[in-house]
């Protein structure tokens, strides 16, 4: 048994050349798909699957549907040269009641062998020409053992010069070598859901009988992401829960800080301050989330928690990440709490650093605001106790804990402006005790919404202009920065110039884009936010942190290129002050998924409903990016789809980390070697301890 194990795993690490037809040519195409050995392309899963089962007779076909017909070629192909390197071809053939043509187009001197009399199943699109059936082509192979036709036949992401069918090839061939994969899921779960093993279930995922039976291989292979994600987030928990961290009593000084404010605190900023003074005193390192729409207050909170630590003794990091936000925290911090705390700002473009560092390090500082700087190796803190990262979904996993490991047990606050739904949270804030800020502070307006045609658009700039009269700014956001010949949208430098030139002309317009140098960015911010600029166009630079009061239209260029929580994040960069605001969309999307957006976007603008639906719209792939969270990207589970999936997952992850906190006992051992794998490139050190 055990020479047969070795003989497998090494099978399975060697590389895709040992196959059969792979050469080191056709070995760097699979390398682009991220394949690179046997082991690799038996988990390449197709992407998705074409019903051929069904055969049907000629007069059954409906023009316009992809379907099978078995028939006998009537005659040799006909080959019409068409250009130089084009050639339609024609093949005239009948099911034994029917004629019909079918054609295809490729390349000359690619004929297939067809050979007159013989039987062959096609598979293509059936279409009507004045009245009479024609079939497109898109596969024909001889019925007497059809590989591609009369069945399921999986579609793979392919790349060019390396097709669907010749991955399928290859797989199939691997395949048939595996005669052991080992299986990281308990034999308890999987008889508690009924699951195949893991060898049934990848060859039922390349070569499936029928659909329910892929249902079932898919859900085991979506659960297993799901639950080794959830144990390792719910094993870093529960390590967590074991240190000994520094208690700290805050209630006096948190109460303090409420009574220093020119504002009452809202309810769900009460709770979250009041969650996070439970956190400080527990004795247990904090590891806390705090999620809320834009504007709902999330600074005040964090700024509370930075108070009390300071009257405490203890130093803090407020880490942001870009310096537009770092500035405008440390900004917001000195004018809520003034001259009774030490603040600092540490940034790569701010000047006396070395003195900064040494104020850090010799603890003359209470509070110190920046970017990643923060992180670096030459940053040094006397006594540092809580950690903050704003805009979480920014900073990788290793960011956080470098941060934090800068300090001994130290509290972790993070912030996101982003709101996540449920499903996603408990992977990508697994690890965290969540805080939800629903509420809105007293004077915070609804930014009217409005969805326009290109046609109609001088008429909007119109408008805008008119704000701007009134004394008011306006942002106008494009999806790129200069013109691209491969995608026709909006550019920062043509907008700009069309602008000056037209709608805006006289105005004083200005752009900030992510190109620009970090001192020349934030002088054009500056200049802004102490309006010296009337128009500031812009990239999605400002979707963030942003804070200029007096803006009061968000004009959006091609919005269909932008998310729903990348819309919505923009538009609330204005409402932020006491005049009434407008966002404008400016969309010529046809597609039902931008129609869906533009009307979602006008009809609410409340940003946990929004992305919610921008999940469902996109899916958890593309919400955000995951890998930056030191989470692998999932392959076959879906967050939205399969909510159902990773609420048993997660679970079932909590009563074995319960029962077997280490996973020592041997049936965990390979879910043990999963877990320590799973953050692969990251530093498992600071993830893990």
């Amino acid at each position: 048994m055990n020479e047969n194990f070795d003989c497998q795993i090494e099978y399975l690490n060697s590389s895709v050349t040992t196959l059969k037809g792979i050469g080191p040519k056709k070995a760097k195409l699979f390398e682009k798909l991220g394949i690179k050995t046997v082991w690799d392309l038996v988990y390449y899963f197709p992407s998705s699957y074409d019903d051929r089962r069904e055969v049907k007779r000629i007069c059954d076909c409906v023009p316009g549907e992809l379907c099978c017909i078995k028939v006998r070629a009537a005659k040799p192909i006909v080959e019409r040269r068409l250009k130089q390197k084009l050639s339609l071809f024609l093949l005239y053939a009948t099911d034994g009641h029917d004629t019909i043509v079918i054609k295809w187009f490729s390349a000359p001197f690619s004929k297939p062998k067809i050979y007159s009399g013989r039987i062959y199943t096609v598979y293509g699109l059936m279409n009507s020409q004045n009245g009479r059936k024609e079939f497109d082509l898109r596969y024909i192979e001889e019925s007497l053992e059809p590989k591609f036709t009369e069945k399921i036949v999986p579609i793979y992401r392919a790349t060019n010069g390396l097709s669907s069918k010749q991955i399928a090839e290859i797989v199939s061939l691997a395949i048939k070598k595996v005669e052991y994969l080992s299986d990281c899921l308990p034999g308890e779960i999987l008889k508690k859901y009924n699951f195949p093993g893991i060898l049934d279930t990848v060859r039922i995922m390349h070569s499936p009988s029928d659909f329910d039976t892929l249902k079932t291989a898919r859900d085991r292979l979506a659960f297993e992401e799901l639950f080794v994600l959830s144990l390792a987030l719910s094993k870093l928990k529960k390590r967590r829960g074991c240190k000994e961290g520094i208690a700290i009593n805050t209630t006096n000084y948190l109460r303090e800080y409420a009574q220093k404010l020119s504002f009452e605190l809202t309810d769900g900023q009460k709770k979250a301050i009041n969650d996070i003074c439970a956190d400080l005193k527990s004795g247990k390192p904090m590891n806390r989330l705090v999620q809320g729409d834009v504007g709902c207050g999330k600074t005040a909170v964090a700024a509370a928690a930075l108070y009390a630590l300071s009257k405490c003794g203890f130093q803090s990091a407020f880490m942001a990440p870009t310096e537009i936000l770092a500035n405008q925290h440390y900004a917001t911090l000195k004018s809520i709490l003034g001259d009774s705390v030490r603040i600092a700002l540490l940034t790569s473009s701010v000047k006396n650093k070395k003195q900064i560092l040494e104020k850090i390090s010799n603890g003359e500082c209470d509070i110190v605001v920046g970017t990643h700087a923060l992180i670096q190796d030459k940053v040094n803190f006397s006594n540092l106790a809580l950690c903050i990262t704003d805009e979480q979904h920014r900073f990788g996993v290793n960011q956080r804990a470098v941060l934090s490991s800068k300090g001994k047990d130290t509290h972790i606050l993070v912030m996101s402006a982003t709101p996540i739904p449920r499903t996603l949270s408990l992977i990508l804030y697994g690890d965290l005790d969540i805080s939800v800020i629903k509420t809105m502070p007293k004077g915070r307006q609804t930014i009217d919404t409005f969805h326009i045609a290109t046609s109609v658009r001088a008429r909007a700039y119109g408008f805008a202009k008119n704000e701007i009269s009134a004394g008011r700014q306006c942002y106008v956001v494009c999806p790129l920065v200069e013109d691209s010949e491969m995608i026709e949208a909006s550019s920062v430098e043509n907008i700009v110039e069309e602008l000056r030139n037209t709608h805006l002309s006289g105005l004083r317009i200005e752009c900030v884009h992510g190109k620009m140098k970090a001192d020349e960015k934030e002088r054009v911010m500056k200049a802004f936010k102490e309006n010296e600029i009337d128009v500031l166009v812009s990239t999605t630079v400002i979707e963030v942190g942003v804070d200029v009061p007096n803006a009061t239209v968000m004009l959006i260029e091609n919005a269909e290129r932008f998310g729903l929580s990348q819309l919505h994040q923009l538009r609330g960069r204005v409402g932020r002050g006491e005049h009434k605001s407008y966002c404008i969309l400016v969309s010529d999307g046809t597609t039902d998924s931008c129609k869906e957006r533009m009307k979602i976007m006008t009809q609410t603008s409340d940003g946990f409903l929004i992305a919610q639906k921008d999940l469902e719209l996109r899916g958890s792939g593309q919400f955000f990016g995951t890998r930056q969270h030191g989470i692998p990207e999932l392959k076959v589970a879906n967050l939205f789809s399969d909510s159902h999936l990773l609420a048993e997952a997660s679970q079932t992850a909590r009563q074995i980390i319960d029962l077997d906190s280490e996973l020592m006992f041997p049936e965990h051992s390979c879910l043990k070697g999963r877990i320590d794998a799973l953050f692969d490139g990251f530093d498992s050190k600071n993830i893990f301890n």
